[in-house]
């Protein structure tokens, strides 16, 4: 799928169908593509979680309010990053970008749960073994879309502007 497609047509996905593994290969494309992605003064903070385990997802979807699909996603990436640093949330940002279209180039639908000092982050840290010098900053659900959501966007003349802002 050309690039321009799969940034188009990527949504959030979810539903997912039950009981479809992805392959250990699949998935470190995924975060491997991740690792590419643009950072602030090249910190590479970041570390990530992958959960497959089953009890493990359904505890990370009892806990994340707006998670709750992350019970039947295939995997549950946590997106980690280094306490303090300066730009946490634009680094977190491009990296969770980087792992939503590369699942979506390799066919699988996903879905970002916001993480970032939620109330549900510390005891996914807990339940996770993830150090306190890592904070939680996103879950991304990935799995075999069991949906087709269509959203319109809004046509590019209504947000795009020449040289200064110009009210439409």
């Amino acid at each position: 799928m050309d690039m321009l497609e799969v940034l188009k047509s990527r949504r959030s996905i979810r539903k997912y169908k039950k009981n479809m593994a992805i392959s250990k290969e699949v998935i470190e494309k995924i975060i491997d593509a991740a690792r590419f992605a643009p950072t602030a003064r090249g910190n590479e903070g970041w570390e990530f979680v992958v959960v497959t385990d089953e009890e493990i997802k359904k505890q990370i979807a009892q806990k994340a309010r707006y998670g709750r699909f992350i019970e039947d996603a295939s995997c549950c990436v946590a997106v980690l990053y280094e306490k303090d640093f300066e730009y946490i949330l634009e680094d977190m940002s491009a990296a969770t970008t980087y792992i939503l279209v590369a699942a979506k180039a390799l066919g699988l639908g996903s879905c970002w749960v916001a993480s970032y000092k939620k109330e549900h982050s510390e005891d996914v840290k807990k339940l996770l073994n993830v150090p306190d010098n890592l904070e939680l900053c996103a879950l991304i659900a990935i799995g075999y879309a069991d949906e087709e959501p269509v959203r319109n966007k809004k046509p590019l003349s209504s947000i795009l502007h020449w040289n200064k802002y110009q009210r439409k």
